[in-house]
C-alpha cells in the first residue's frame, strides 16, 4: 500500500473497529474517494480486527485498517492508504484520516 499512519486511541478495540466499519459513520472519516461507493470487508481473527475498503468508482484506491488491543483498555490503530498512480496525493491523508476516525470514536463513546 501507498502510505501508512499509526496511532493509539483511548477506546476499546471493539469500539474503534465498530465505529470504523459502521456504514453510517464512514462519511465522517473515510477519504472522499472511498465514501461514495466504498465497500467494507471486515475480518476478525485471533484478537486482530481488520477491515479493507475498496471502490468500484476508483479501483486504484483502497484503505486497510488494523486494530489491536493496547494496555489499559486502549487500542493501537494502523491505517494504510493506496491510490495507485495517484499515490503522491496521499501525503498527510493517512494521518488526517486517523484524526477524523479518532474524533468519530470519541463522539461514539460520548453518545453511547
Amino acid at each position: 500500500m501507498g502510505v501508512h499512519a499509526e496511532r493509539g486511541m483511548s477506546a476499546p478495540p471493539e469500539v474503534v473497529f465498530n465505529t470504523a466499519t459502521d456504514p453510517d459513520r464512514a462519511a465522517a472519516w473515510l477519504p472522499p474517494t472511498l465514501r461514495a461507493d466504498g465497500q467494507c470487508r471486515p475480518e476478525r481473527s485471533d484478537g486482530e480486527m481488520r477491515a479493507v475498503w475498496t471502490s468500484s468508482a476508483a479501483p486504484d484506491w483502497s484503505a486497510e485498517l488494523v486494530v489491536h488491543p493496547e494496555n489499559a483498555g486502549g487500542s493501537r490503530v494502523r491505517l494504510a492508504l493506496d491510490a495507485g498512480p495517484e499515490r503522491r496525493h496521499l501525503d498527510g491523508l493517512a494521518d488526517e484520516t486517523l484524526d477524523s476516525l479518532a474524533r468519530e470514536v470519541a463522539e461514539n463513546l460520548t453518545a453511547g
